[in-house]
C-alpha cells in the first residue's frame, strides 16, 4: 500500500507543477502592486488613495503625540523620554507595535496621549483591511467581467 501524505489526503497535490502557478501568481501580484502605484484603474486609483491619505495622516498624528509627549514628560523624574527624539521614537513604536523600550508615559497626559494612540493604531489596521477588502473583492469583479 502506498504511503500518503496529510496534503495528498487534503485533495491537494505538489509536485514541480506548482512552480508555473506559484510564478504566476507572484507575477500577477507584482502586477496589482505595479498598478495601485500607477492608479491604473479607478479601482487601484482608490486604494492608492487610501494607502496615501492613511500614511499622510498617521505621520502627522506620530509628530503630534511626539511634540505633546514631550512637552508632558519631559520634566518628569522617572521618565525616560527627555528629548524630542526619545519623544519620537516612543510614539513611533507606540504606533508600529503598542509597545517599547521606553517605559510608558508618567503624566496623566501622558498616558491619554498612550491610549490615544493605542486607539489610532488599531483604527488604521481595521481601515486597511476594509481598504484591501474592498479592493480585492472589486478587483475580482473586474477580473471575472473580462473572463
Amino acid at each position: 500500500m502506498q504511503s500518503l501524505n496529510v496534503a495528498e489526503t487534503a485533495g491537494v497535490r505538489h509536485g514541480r507543477n506548482d512552480y508555473p502557478v506559484l510564478l504566476e501568481v507572484l507575477g500577477s501580484s507584482g502586477r496589482e502592486v505595479r498598478d495601485v502605484f500607477r492608479a491604473a484603474t479607478p479601482t487601484h486609483r482608490r486604494l492608492r488613495d487610501h494607502l496615501v491619505t492613511i500614511a499622510v495622516a498617521t505621520l502627522g498624528i506620530d509628530l503630534i503625540c511626539a511634540t505633546l509627549a514631550f512637552l508632558l514628560e519631559r520634566h518628569s523624574q522617572e521618565t525616560e523620554i527627555k528629548t524630542f527624539g526619545s519623544a519620537v521614537f516612543w510614539t513611533t513604536t507606540q504606533l508600529l507595535t503598542v509597545s517599547s523600550q521606553i517605559k510608558n508615559p508618567i503624566s496623566a497626559g501622558g498616558r491619554v496621549l498612550d491610549v490615544f494612540m493605542e486607539i489610532w493604531a488599531v483604527t488604521v489596521i481595521a481601515t486597511l483591511a476594509g481598504a484591501l477588502g474592498s479592493f480585492l473583492q472589486k478587483r475580482g469583479q473586474e477580473i471575472n467581467e473580462k473572463r
